[in-house]
């Protein structure tokens, strides 16, 4: 299924036919008040899917899915899945793999907001976003990978408060900004600041 930019995948409320799979693209899960205030709780990108565990609670959608950029996503019905699951227990195992990861990123997220400032948040982030790329060094460079302001309702923070955050860590010389791309020109350094 294609998606453009801003499209709709799901609304809270929706019937849950299924899941998803990223093939390319962006997508975000999020919570949106009454009042139009939006929470994002993940965001999604290639090879990452979304939507197993509604599907197994056959449940209505709990979050509302949107395409961040142009994207291209892989629905398998369950109906498919759940004759596969009979067939196959490798399917089974990574389903419930995929489920458990899940979850887990749900615990983490949880223990950051009850525990950590905004300022852990953000260097917590930028670190996740080196290691996942598998950079580990310092002077590393980072592209964000989405807006801002995404990024800052996914760590739960407002707008102005990421900004503020990131000019202070500029301020002191743990990272460098230019646009979207971040350089942090040495990561013990960052690391200390936040987690010390």
């Amino acid at each position: 299924m294609r998606y453009v930019r801003g499209g709709a995948i799901f609304h809270r409320g929706d019937a849950c036919a299924g899941f998803y799979i990223v093939v390319f693209g962006q997508v975000k899960l999020a919570f949106i008040s009454t009042r139009g205030v939006e929470k994002i709780v993940a965001l999604l990108d290639q090879r990452q899917s979304f939507g197993e565990a509604m599907m197994f609670l056959d449940q209505p959608c709990d979050v509302s899915a949107e395409a961040l950029s142009n994207s291209l996503l892989l629905h398998i019905p369950k109906s498919a899945i759940l004759g596969a699951l009979d067939r196959n227990h490798r399917i089974m195992r990574r389903l419930l793999g995929s489920v458990a990861l899940q979850t887990h990123s749900l615990l983490q997220d949880v223990e950051s907001y009850s525990l950590f400032n905004g300022t852990q948040r953000i260097i917590g982030y930028l670190l996740d976003q080196l290691t996942s790329e598998g950079q580990g060094g310092d002077g590393r460079s980072l592209d964000l990978a989405f807006s801002k302001g995404v990024i800052a309702s996914r760590l739960n923070l407002t707008q102005e408060h990421f900004s503020r955050i990131l000019n202070e860590l500029s301020k002191l010389g743990l990272i460098r900004v230019n646009g979207r791309r971040l350089t942090i020109p040495s990561l013990e350094r960052l690391r200390d600041h936040g987690f010390t």
